[in-house]
């Protein structure tokens, strides 16, 4: 046991470094999955004894597995960020895979970034037992391999949060937000109490009178604080060559970290009780949005074009549909769905986008053009 003990804290020593190769995080997070695999079974395994578990529903082995699943997530979030923590920080020193010398990620952001891994394994804990239960319809769940199956779900939420938080950039917390998003959403429009929702709007999932509401609103809120994050951070390593450039940059910033918190909003003031206010941040959400993409090739003159193109056809299409909401061909929510999904999904390219060029520019003191 002391030279095990030994062995971990060296390899411990070795993350606190600047320059902590890939092959050490893929160790240390193998570790950190076989602790909270023991764990899981020392826990479950005495739980389940004695009893003929079901695959889904209350008292279920996926239950177990999607609350321990989420606590996982966030301890094993924590355990990565004070690992990869550095003794001491360099006034210039770049953390993470952020491009902001001597800048770090806010508490609050980090927060957030737990929460969302540990909404991801707590919905998509569930949504795997549940498939399971529909295809292994009646079959009961012995303690002792339910107290494995749940102790290797243990392992691998703990396993893929460790190494997404050890190696945070603007590329991998794009991929965390898009499912947190997606699992967020579904997760709401199945626990809603009200099976119409969708002939009114797809606020009405945020509606205190519905059950969906603490999960479609807190999904609201924290992919708000996600995009502003992010956008603040993913933005700050794009080249400027002038000081046209540098004001371009700073608003696209602006106009990311705006429609974050416009999000963040829909979720604070949901549409029963602050009518005006709630339309007033979507509707203003939907106007930045438009301005940013529109006016990016002479915010950004770096952004490659076709990425331009790409924005502008997404501004079209969200246009047509509100053409056809007037006129009575779509209904609120259909519009609304469809211009959510194209939003998110062009601040997610987006951010991809950004650090593509950032990466390519690094080690070249030439500057990609918009035609290039």
């Amino acid at each position: 046991m002391k030279r095990i003990g030994e062995q971990a804290m060296r390899v411990l020593r070795q993350l606190r470094g600047p320059d902590t190769s890939d092959s050490v995080f893929e160790a240390t997070a193998l570790i950190v999955g076989t602790l909270f695999l023991v764990l899981g079974f020392v826990i479950a395994f005495p739980v389940f004894f004695g009893h003929e578990l079901a695959i889904s529903g209350s008292g279920s082995i996926g239950g177990f597995a999607a609350y321990g699943g989420a606590l996982t997530a966030v301890l094993a979030f924590v355990l990565g960020r004070v690992a990869v923590r550095p003794v001491e920080i360099a006034e210039d020193a770049v953390r993470d895979g952020f491009s902001v010398p001597g800048d770090r990620l806010r508490w609050y952001d980090l927060a957030a970034i737990a929460f969302a891994h540990a909404a991801i394994a707590y919905l998509g804990w569930l949504g795997i037992a549940k498939l399971l239960e529909l295809s292994f319809i009646g079959a009961p769940v012995f303690a002792f391999p339910g107290a494995i199956l749940v102790s290797v779900a243990f392992a691998l939420t703990a396993y893929v949060s460790f190494l997404s938080a050890v190696a945070l950039t603007p590329m991998v917390l794009s991929l965390v937000l898009a499912v947190f998003l997606v699992v967020g959403a579904f997760a709401a429009m199945l626990a809603s109490s009200d099976e119409n929702w969708w002939r009114d709007n797809l606020s009405a999932l945020g509606m205190s009178t519905n059950s969906a509401s603490i999960a479609f609103n807190a999904t609201l809120i924290i992919a708000g604080v996600m995009i502003t994050t992010i956008s603040r951070y993913a933005t700050a390593g794009l080249p400027v060559d002038d000081e046209k450039d540098r004001r371009g940059r700073f608003l696209v910033r602006g106009g990311l970290i705006l429609m974050g918190v416009f999000l963040a909003c829909v979720g604070i003031f949901p549409v029963d009780e602050f009518f005006l206010l709630h339309n007033t941040v979507a509707t203003g959400m939907a106007v930045v949005f438009a301005v940013v993409v529109v006016g990016l090739p002479w915010f950004l003159r770096t952004i490659p074009r076709v990425f331009v193109l790409f924005g502008w056809a997404y501004v079209l299409v969200i246009a047509v549909l509100g053409a056809f909401f007037a006129v009575g061909y779509y209904n609120l929510t259909a519009v609304e769905l469809i211009a959510a999904v194209l939003i998110f999904s062009w601040i997610i390219v987006f951010l991809r986008t950004a650090g593509s060029v950032v990466g390519s520019t690094a080690g070249d003191p030439v500057p990609i053009t918009a035609e290039g």
